[in-house]
């Protein structure tokens, strides 16, 4: 939820509904210290809830109505872990702000008045009393824009610093053309459906005799064709597990252009031919893939050296008073990138991508 500079503009307008008798609190209470400097409670329940409102936006159809409660790892809630990321995160903003000397960092003119424009478009779109809940006072959405804007701007600067070097050898991207004669038949309602055992015996024998046909044909997929199936595709290395774990393992050991035997899954029955040892697009896609790990990596690491300098402390009882389950946040309006010429419409695209 961090990589757009001002991903707290992505609606702009909230739709706020308290579920329960909402827990109070000061909005000058100290939810965390990091350091010398202090996260107040505002600070905190505003960021919380926009991060909140993100997730009750996109991805409440998916997780359901009592998605905070439900589990999202063992003994942990989503709500308990998306408030460890909402706190950690916020953290290693104040942590950003104290180090900008040493990158240099600093925020433009622009960039400031950015913040300005987009505290003001809140403030007027949004009615006092939801943002009294979200504690949407003009002050705090300028100071946690503009810590959001800090955290990005450094980050960047940070991960400046990593080896962007990634050779062929090192990302290389196999490929393979395959079909997949499945377990798997619908029954009258068009569900699927286990095979009996009998099934699957017939299922082996056509996968068989078609493997056998494969490996003479001078055209795979026009072989496939003729034998009325469908070709798939997929790209992969060593450590890929699309189509199957198996059916990767079987193909990486072959030479380009040479097939599979039949390869039994849970699933069904593979066969593959292996269509290139370097598949050039796949290759370049994984080395920017590598590149960005890369990078985090190197961001990650230096937030944690700098989170082991200083001494970091929460107020649990100040922090759970921002409870996730007593108000529901959601966002509304179209969303606009502020480094953008266009206006972008299609939402969960966007949030997909301030996600990421």
């Amino acid at each position: 939820m961090k990589k757009r500079i001002l991903m707290l503009v992505l609606a702009g307008m909230l739709s706020v509904a308290s579920l329960a008798g909402c827990s109070s609190f000061k909005e000058d209470e100290v939810v965390a210290t990091v350091g010398d400097q202090k996260i107040t409670a505002d600070i905190a329940n505003f960021y919380a809830r926009y991060v909140q409102a993100q997730y009750e936006t996109y991805y409440s159809a998916f997780l359901g109505e009592n998605m905070w409660s439900s589990e999202a790892s063992e003994g942990k809630t989503y709500e308990e872990s998306v408030k460890d990321s909402v706190l950690e995160g916020l953290e290693n903003m104040m942590l950003m702000e104290s180090h900008m000397k040493e990158y240099d960092v600093s925020l433009s003119d622009e960039e400031k008045k950015i913040v300005e424009d987009a505290a003001k478009k809140f403030d007027n779109v949004n009615a006092l009393e939801d943002k009294e809940k979200v504690s949407g006072s003009s002050d705090t959405v300028k100071r946690v824009m503009t810590l959001i804007a800090i955290q990005q701007k450094m980050q960047n600067k940070i991960e400046e610093d990593a080896d962007t070097e990634v050779s062929d050898e090192e990302a290389a991207q196999k490929s393979m053309q395959f079909v997949l004669f499945s377990y798997k038949s619908e029954d009258e309602d068009g569900k699927s459906q286990d095979m009996t055992d009998e099934e699957k015996k017939k299922v082996d024998k056509k996968a068989k005799e078609f493997a056998k046909g494969a490996k003479d044909a001078e055209d795979f997929e026009a072989y496939v064709k003729d034998q009325g199936l469908e070709v798939q595709t997929a790209t992969f290395d060593s450590e890929s597990t699309n189509p199957d774990e198996e059916v990767v393992k079987a193909a990486d050991k072959l030479k380009e252009g040479e097939v599979t035997d039949v390869i039994k899954t849970d699933g069904g029955c593979y066969v593959a031919k292996v269509t290139s040892l370097l598949d050039r697009e796949a290759t370049d896609t994984k080395k920017d893939s590598i590149i960005s790990e890369r990078k985090q990596k190197l961001y990650d690491e230096v937030c944690e050296k700098w989170r082991k300098k200083v001494d970091i402390s929460v107020d649990e009882d100040v922090w759970k008073k921002i409870d996730f389950n007593d108000l529901k946040v959601t966002m509304r309006e179209e969303v606009k990138d502020p480094y953008a010429n266009d206006v972008k419409t299609d939402d969960v695209a966007e949030a997909e991508e301030a996600a990421e």
